[in-house]
């Protein structure tokens, strides 16, 4: 089963994946997808103020080539990816628990010291590719509070479930929940 996603002018076929009994979701993936990457970066970045961030944040990893390509055609120098475990480079981190739809168990996300100190007293723009729970952007959120930094804007492709009643999202279009036979969840 496919649900045909229509997003920055592109047509996409996402496979419906089983989460819960009779709750499914469309993978929405761009890895690999570079037509599909570029056009949601510059999409997005036409929808956000460039004067109303400092910086860009993620979460690992399906939203980095974003991210990445955001901050390429936007000029940035530098952009933040909150990582899933903590790595050796890493000074001081900081670190909050998440868990999101796609997930299966709780994870981790994690910032060093010296991408903190560059987020101190900035103003943050929270990226990602698919916005469900809201749980990693409440993760996200927190490691922002912890670095000393201050979130002015969430953005993200798609927005499915409760996100699409979130009025301080910046989203492309919205992805529904299927049932077990690939309708769309009222």
């Amino acid at each position: 089963m496919t649900y045909t996603m229509h997003v920055a002018g592109l047509e996409r076929q996402l496979p419906l994946c089983k989460v819960a009994e009779n709750f499914y979701i469309g993978a929405f993936i761009i890895f690999g997808d570079a037509e599909l990457t570029v056009a949601c970066a510059e999409h997005l970045l036409k929808a956000i103020p460039a004067d109303s961030y400092d910086y860009m944040l993620t979460a690992e990893a399906k939203s980095i080539p974003l991210i990445h390509e955001m901050a390429r055609q936007s000029g940035a120098e530098r952009y933040f990816i909150a990582r899933k475990g903590p790595k050796v480079y890493m000074t001081d981190p900081l670190h909050v628990a998440v868990r999101s739809i796609t997930t299966l168990h709780q994870q981790e996300l994690y910032i060093g010291g010296e991408d903190a100190a560059f987020i101190k007293g900035k103003r943050i723009l929270l990226v990602d590719d698919v916005i469900s729970t809201g749980e990693s952007l409440h993760a996200m959120e927190e490691l922002v509070r912890q670095a000393g930094g201050t979130v002015t804007g969430r953005a993200a492709i798609l927005a499915e479930g409760d996100a699409l009643r979130r009025s301080d999202l910046v989203y492309l279009a919205p992805l529904p929940v299927f049932n077990a036979d690939g309708s769309v969840k009222e």
